[in-house]
């Protein structure tokens, strides 16, 4: 389920577009969305400070009072909020600031329902292609979203799995190691070794007969008879298979 902010201080402009939006959704084969309308930038600026909105999309007029859409857009980035933003607007001047921030659209109106489906398609599908490079976990208190690039490695503790991630931290989480295995058995750079260890080949330094090294300077103990394999899939996910 995504979520779409509409901030425009025209109530008519936000109805037209949620109203395309609609339209969108009934049409097209993608998820669903959920979407919030903002008469005003501070309307806007309040849910993201105070109750940690960030939408995955964010449809924002350029010219309303006070601050302009760019305005909002530089103090979005620089609270660190990464939603994607399509400007609405009635002249193309602020185009070159609106790349600065880096808008995935720049629509003047009065724009076509096309138009605006076209941002929705390549918006939604580059959501879809980046949820697939995470998995969520259920940690100790909370569910957690990882990004398969930060796992080092994930190591079997008892009832419980520990991922290790890039800058020190690690997550424990109450499942089997053989549902972890399922959870990454779409990504390549991922293999199981023995009945301990998933390894990202991503963060492989040095590989040995004995052990290998990883980017964050830890080293693991092959399993028994597990080197063969393990050389041969890291060779494969760099060179294609060529030594």
């Amino acid at each position: 389920m995504y979520e779409i902010a509409i901030c425009d201080d025209d109530q008519a402009e936000m109805d037209k577009v949620e109203r395309m939006l609609h339209s969108y959704r009934r049409q097209s084969a993608a998820g669903g969305f959920l979407i919030r309308q903002f008469a005003g930038a501070e309307k806007l600026l309040f849910a993201v400070q105070q109750e940690a909105y960030q939408p995955d999309l964010i449809f924002m007029d350029i010219y309303m009072p006070g601050e302009t859409g760019i305005d909002v857009a530089k103090k979005l980035r620089k609270m660190g909020n990464t939603s994607r933003i399509a400007f609405l607007t009635l002249s193309k001047e602020h185009a070159l600031d609106a790349f600065n921030v880096d808008a995935v659209s720049y629509l003047v109106k009065p724009f076509s329902m096309e138009k605006l489906f076209r941002v929705l398609d390549k918006v939604l599908k580059e959501l879809e292609n980046e949820q697939s490079r995470y998995i969520l976990v259920q940690a100790d208190d909370h569910v957690q979203k990882i990004a398969l690039c930060d796992v080092i490695y994930c190591e079997a503790q008892r009832k419980k799995q520990c991922i290790y991630l890039k800058g020190g931290d690690s997550v424990h989480v109450r499942m089997t190691m053989t549902r972890l295995c399922e959870m990454v058995a779409d990504h390549k750079e991922f293999m199981r070794l023995g009945a301990s260890y998933i390894v990202n080949l991503e963060h492989i330094e040095r590989l040995s007969a004995q052990m290998l090294q990883l980017d964050n300077g830890e080293m693991l103990y092959l399993p028994r008879g597990s080197y063969k394999n393990l050389r041969e899939k890291y060779f494969d996910y760099y060179f294609g298979g060529d030594e």
